[in-house]
């Protein structure tokens, strides 16, 4: 319910609606989530583990909205995104990674490290960019299975759930 509260806020404001289905900004997304994932593995490999960590992460978030704006839905908000992806699409162990990583990126971004951590951070950073890698593979291919029946079945769950 609390999540309904939050997208039926973010609905008012604009932040989240329904829009027409775009294949150009699908393709537009699908290519910023691919750069990212090569920016990720560049800055992996120059030891810049948190600036990758974002990269690996934006990976993901980016092949999000490409699903998002396939099925014509527009959406601002990182957290209201994957919601949204959540009710429509029910892909529980996909909403886990992306929500761990968006977590791993706010940590890894906000705050500073010290030496002691920095293996840590190399490890779960390459953790990071494997499941950034998975995620994009599995989020094309779910954009790939899209048909008009399966993209107008979502618009009308985002209708029910938001008004």
């Amino acid at each position: 319910m609390k999540e309904l509260n939050f997208l039926k806020k973010l609905k008012k404001k604009g932040i989240v609606e329904l829009v027409e289905s775009s294949e150009e900004m699908k393709l537009s997304y699908l290519i910023k989530a691919e750069n990212c994932l090569k920016s990720a593995k560049i800055l992996y490999s120059s030891q810049l583990y948190e600036n990758s960590t974002s990269e690996a992460y934006y990976c993901m978030y980016n092949s999000l909205l490409a699903l998002l704006f396939k099925i014509g839905i527009k959406s601002e908000n990182h957290s209201a995104s994957i919601i949204l992806f959540d009710k429509l699409f029910e892909k529980k162990d996909l909403v886990k990674i992306i929500l761990w990583a968006k977590e791993e990126r706010i940590d890894k971004q906000y705050y500073v490290e010290t030496q002691q951590i920095v293996k840590v951070t190399k490890e779960s950073c390459n953790e990071m960019i494997l499941k950034s890698e998975d995620f994009l593979v599995k989020m094309k291919v779910i954009i790939s299975e899209l048909n008009s029946e399966k993209i107008g079945s979502a618009g009308k769950t985002f209708f029910k759930l938001l008004g």
